[in-house]
């Protein structure tokens, strides 16, 4: 497998993930197809290089699709989104934690 040295496929998809703004257009896609343009806003402004290299990759695993409104997840990276889906969800919920432990942390702070 192409990006594992061992030849095991979820070490290729956690390297693959691992690269920069690859889980973030199959984020952003798993909401819906997108124009390149539409894409780059979704993922925060990404470099158009960036963003053209990404969805080359994408393409050529079969990850991402040419759609009739651009760019969208095969039916397989679908089943993926499913997958890291519930991440968002849990991730929102860290977030608000750590955001609240460190307001608490702030406020201790000022009485010092």
């Amino acid at each position: 497998m192409r990006g594992s040295k061992t030849g095991k496929p979820i070490m290729a998809l956690f390297d693959l993930l691992g690269r920069t703004w690859s889980l973030g257009i199959v984020w952003q896609l798993s909401f819906g197809d997108a124009t390149f343009r539409e894409l780059q806003k979704r993922c925060e402004d990404i470099s158009p290089t960036l963003l053209n290299n990404r969805l080359k990759e994408l393409i050529q695993l079969d990850i991402v699709e040419r759609t009739s409104l651009g760019y969208g997840l095969t039916h397989q990276a679908k089943m993926l989104a499913n997958l890291i889906k519930p991440m968002g969800d849990w991730s929102q919920t860290w977030a608000e934690n750590y955001q609240n432990k460190n307001d608490v942390r702030d406020d201790d702070a000022k009485i010092l």
